[in-house]
This record gives structure tokens, sequence and C-alpha cells, in this order.
């Protein structure tokens, strides 16, 4: 480690977080240098929903660089690219009624944010777009101006504009529906809200606290969104790929999103893609006007195309991301039940929240849980959210143990902190 801190840049987290060198993984187990073994519960920020070197998605990859087939391609076409475009189609949309065109945008969730917001702003010919409290949609000048920790938009160093914030689901209690004032601002001539060219949300907000919001308050988003002339965008870059139990995290409200964007676990393998499905007649773009050098990965589209193949096929993987995230947040209730009225629990799917209320609670309660082997990481405006983000293939077992290393982690927490 001594190595990182001399050569890295300040700017560097999760090593910080983790201070161990990690030598390989398996599954839901990843290895340090000295032979230790940590059950990860973070997959890289989403990443790994199918866990780390997925057999069935590495085999793909492997027969894919054996046989000398294109890897960088730019955005020409392929034969993986357009396998992938086809299945996708036939597996994913298809089967949920869906129709779209795609588009490859850099390889980061961010970029593929960036496309969407420029996008929205030529066929709008509008400028402003509506963001949500504590919503997080990449650190990009234009993403970052869309989203709500001022921790990373006073690191942008200049003046972000283009977004106007509203109160997300619950943001004011629940007592306050929040869509109503949405649609009263948005209507009145009067309220100083520009007409936006797009609303842009996360069904669960990841980074912002594993805020999730309700069925009906989604629908009347989307219904704002068409009612006032914008363009209704989902990111699903941390929730999509079936994190929530669905493929895609708004299917549970049955939305037709005018643009949904995804990345993180699109690839299945960790390798870096990013795309936005674009409704037909929304797509604008003349040849080249949001491009890049690293767009549409060849082999990241051959580890997609096996991860559909092996996991969407039909809907028994969804069953068991949803029975597995009922059994995760029925013990970390318990858990919580056990200290009073201290802590909640909250999530959809494999994508939980254990509210500490307290930062510091939540940063000693993870300190300890990576020294007895489990890796977690915190969310929420302070940080004061324990985040759950296991593989969606990890096994009864490891998931269990890993539970149990929480359960003790917190318990010792909580006592040393009673005791001082």
């Amino acid at each position: 480690m001594q190595a990182v801190e001399a050569l890295e840049s300040n700017v560097r987290s999760y090593s910080r977080l983790f201070p161990a060198i990690f030598s390989a993984a398996r599954g839901s187990i990843m290895f340090t240098e000295s032979g230790r073994k940590v059950i990860d519960f973070v997959s890289g920020a989403g990443a790994l929903n199918y866990g780390h070197n997925n057999r069935e998605i590495k085999a793909a990859i492997i027969d894919y660089l054996a046989s000398d087939a294109v890897v960088h391609g730019l955005d020409m076409a392929t034969p993986a690219k357009l396998e992938f475009m086809e299945t996708f189609s036939s597996v994913i949309l298809q089967e949920r009624g869906l129709r779209y065109r795609f588009q490859f945008t850099g390889p980061t969730g961010a970029n593929a944010i960036e496309a969407a917001l420029k996008l929205s702003r030529k066929v709008t010919g509008r400028q402003n777009i509506v963001s949500f409290t504590n919503g997080y949609h990449g650190l990009s000048l234009g993403a970052v101006a869309a989203s709500g920790n001022r921790f990373y938009r006073k690191a942008s160093g200049v003046c972000l504009s283009g977004a106007t914030f509203m109160p997300y689901d619950g943001y004011l209690g629940s007592a306050v529906d929040t869509a109503s004032y949405l649609r009263k601002v948005l209507t009145d001539g009067s309220s100083g809200i520009d007409c936006p060219a797009a609303i842009l949300v996360e069904t669960v907000q990841g980074e912002g606290g594993i805020n999730v919001a309700g069925k009906e308050w989604l629908r009347s988003i989307q219904a704002i969104a068409k009612d006032v002339g914008a363009l209704f965008i989902v990111d699903d870059i941390q929730m999509g790929c079936g994190r929530t139990g669905e493929f895609f995290s708004f299917e549970f409200a049955d939305l037709s999103p005018d643009i949904v964007v995804l990345s993180k676990s699109l690839s299945g393998y960790g390798l870096p893609l990013s795309m936005l499905l674009i409704r037909e007649e929304l797509d604008a773009w003349r040849p080249g006007e949001h491009t890049g050098t690293f767009r549409g990965n060849n082999l990241a589209l051959v580890s997609a195309t096996a991860a559909l193949n092996v996991y969407w096929r039909g809907r028994t993987f969804s069953r068991g991301v949803h029975r597995v995230g009922e059994l995760m947040r029925r013990r970390l209730e318990g858990i919580a039940s056990e200290h009073g009225n201290s802590f909640s629990v909250r999530g959809r799917g494999m994508a939980l929240g254990f509210d500490c209320q307290v930062s510091e609670i939540a940063e000693a309660t993870t300190q300890r849980t990576f020294k007895r082997g489990l890796i977690l990481e915190r969310c929420g405006p302070f940080d004061q959210v324990v985040k759950f983000l296991p593989a969606l293939t990890i096994d009864p077992e490891t998931l269990e143990q890993g539970l149990e290393i929480f359960e003790e982690s917190l318990a010792e927490v909580l006592k040393q902190a009673w005791v001082a």
C-alpha cells in the first residue's frame, strides 16, 4: 500500500476504505495478496451483479479473444454488436412490450447521462433539466449539475447550471405529495421554473441513501413529463440489470420512459459499457453529434450478450432476486429491531440500505466489518446509510455469513459507543 500512497492521486477512495491489495476474486469472494478472504457486498458499486469472474460469461470472453475477432472498432458494425442488439431486443425489450433504438455512448454512466441530457435539449429546444433532491447521476459537468450532493458539486470548480431540483418522493415526509408540487410549479407560468427539456429520475436513489420512489409517484412524474412536453428519463445505471428484481427498475410501475440510461452491470463482467435506449421518434441525432473512441466496446458486448442468455431468458432469475431480497430485508429488519427505534431498513430487491441515522456509527461499523472479512460501503447525504449490494448470484451460505458479520460488527460498535 505504500506504493499506492506514493504514486496514486489523492483522489483515490476505495483503496482508502479497504486498505489491502486484492489479487484475485471469484463469485462473491475477493482475496488479498496475503491470502485473506473477504466477502464482497459492494459488487463494484453495482457493476458486478453476476459476481466476480462469472465462469459462463468469462468463457464467452475467452472464446471471443481466442478467435481474433474485433475488440475495438469505434462504432463500426460487427457480429458482436449485432448479436447483442438482437438478443437484447428479443430477450429484454420484446418480452416487456418495449421498443427502443440503441445508442452506445462512451464507457461511463456519466457519459450516457450527458448524451441523454444533450438529446433532450436538442429534441425539445429547451435548456432546463428537472432533477431530484439526493439524486446522483455522475461527475462530468452536465451530470453533476443534475446531482444533488454538495461535496461533488463543489469539486467541479465552476458554476453549475441547467438543472432545477425538486423534492423526491418522501423528501418532505410521507404526508406531502411532491409530485403534485412538481406539477404545480411546472404548469404555473409564474412559478419561476422554466419548462424542462427532461425530467431525470432514479426509481431507487443509490448514492442518495437507497431512497425508494413509490409506484404511483413514478407514474405521476411520467405523466407530468408528458403533459409539459418534457422527456422522461430513467437513470437505471446502478438499479438496472436486475438489481431491484426485474431487469429494469421501473417495470414494477409499468413505466415507458422516453430514454433509459444503462451502464454498470450491463456488460455482466465489470467491463465498461454504457448505452441509451431511445424511443425511435426521439432519435434526432445527426451522425457524430455525440461520439467517443470507446463506445460499444465489442468485448463488453460479448459478455453482455452472454449475461442475457444465461440469466434473462425466462423469469426464473428475476424471481430468485426477489426471494433473496426479501430474505435480506427480513434479516436486516430483525437486526434493526434489536436496537430499538434507532435504525431503519429500506430498498427494493437486492439493493438495501440500513440507515444508522448517525454517520459515525455507519462508518465505524463498515470499518469493523472489513476487519472481520466483509466489504460494505456507505451512502446517503451524510454517509449514514450502510449500503447492501451483494451479487445477485450470491450463494446462501456466503450471504448469511456476510449478514452475521454485519450484525456482530454493529453490535460491537454500539456496545463500545455505550461504554464510552
